[in-house]
């Protein structure tokens, strides 16, 4: 999720600081209980997105506590991986078939399904062609969709699995600049809350992971809109929100925290539709979006991403 540099800890700066902490605290609570370890280290994990960044860190720690991981991408992963490298291209029908009858030929079934491979764009609105925005959801959510239509038939046939999609912060409330990615995450937050409905009474588990700002390569494979470089209206808002963004995934955590994260899911019995993951100051905006006027929110969101105070200036 793009943010600014150190904003978001500014934009809740009226908030006193141990009481939001505590607020949080209790309102993310939880009665989980753990499944065993050895039950969960004889399953079975496929991965996309693994040959970078989030879907990288979740192979590698996934498959180093013990579990069976395939990880799929469209490139093959640099250094040598723990974990089985699969090619995987989830904008293709026929790869991601491929991708996904490979693994059940050898293992004859897949446990849990880490949907992670995604990428941003960046731009106004106004700013994104329609060919740039498809673009954006056939990788975000269309990607995910393939793959979860590949690999539920198994699940439900022996009546138990998990689904984890990596969402963002940015599927919670629309990023300045970045209104396709977070249009990319609602979608995938809307379609996540109907499928754990879906399948819940074939003991399918589906779980939606939030992180905010997490120090990858999203910075480098991050792409802006081909009209930003040229339409002045907007490039002052949007130099400054992209300098507060980059300077913030930079000090952010790493995706070892998200790739935790997900193990500690799949050794939930019963876990939860949402977590989120990250700077305190990020997570808080979940709760924020809910309970405080939506003047103040969005007054906040501007000072996190250092738009508030551009002047724009109408053109014809």
């Amino acid at each position: 999720m793009s943010s600014g540099a150190g904003g978001w800890a500014g934009a809740w700066s009226f908030l006193p600081a141990d009481a939001a902490q505590a607020w949080y605290s209790e309102a993310m609570s939880t009665n989980e209980r753990q499944a065993s370890a050895p039950e969960a280290r004889r399953q079975v994990v496929l991965v996309t997105g693994a040959s970078t960044g989030i879907g990288r860190a979740c192979a590698d720690h996934l498959a180093a506590r013990g579990w069976r991981v395939y990880g799929g991408s469209r490139r093959a992963p640099g250094g040598a991986p723990a974990f089985e490298a699969l090619t995987l291209d989830v904008d293709d029908d026929a790869s991601v078939a491929s991708g996904v009858a490979q693994v059940l030929a050898r293992e004859e079934h897949i446990d849990v399904d880490v949907n992670s491979a995604g990428f941003g764009i960046a731009g106004a609105v106004e700013d994104t062609s329609i060919i740039e925005a498809k673009r954006q959801l056939e990788t975000n959510f269309f990607g995910v969709l393939r793959v979860c239509r590949a690999v539920l038939p198994s699940m439900r046939a022996a009546r138990c699995g998990r689904i984890v999609n990596i969402s963002s912060l940015g599927g919670l409330f629309g990023m300045p600049f970045s209104g396709l990615y977070s249009a990319s995450k609602f979608a995938l937050e809307g379609v996540s809350e109907a499928m754990r409905q879906e399948l819940r009474p074939f003991g399918v588990h589906v779980t939606l992971i939030e992180p905010g700002d997490i120090r990858s390569d999203f910075i480098t494979t991050r792409k802006s809109t081909e009209e930003s470089n040229v339409n002045a209206a907007y490039q002052e808002g949007f130099r400054r929100a992209m300098k507060a963004a980059e300077a913030d995934e930079r000090a952010a955590p790493s995706a070892d925290l998200v790739a935790q994260l997900v193990e500690r899911v799949l050794t939930v019995r019963r876990p939860r539709l949402r977590y989120s993951v990250g700077m305190f100051s990020q997570r808080i905006v979940a709760l924020l979006k809910r309970w405080l006027p939506e003047r103040i929110f969005e007054w906040a969101i501007g000072q996190a991403f250092k738009i508030e105070s551009v002047q724009t200036k109408s053109t014809s």
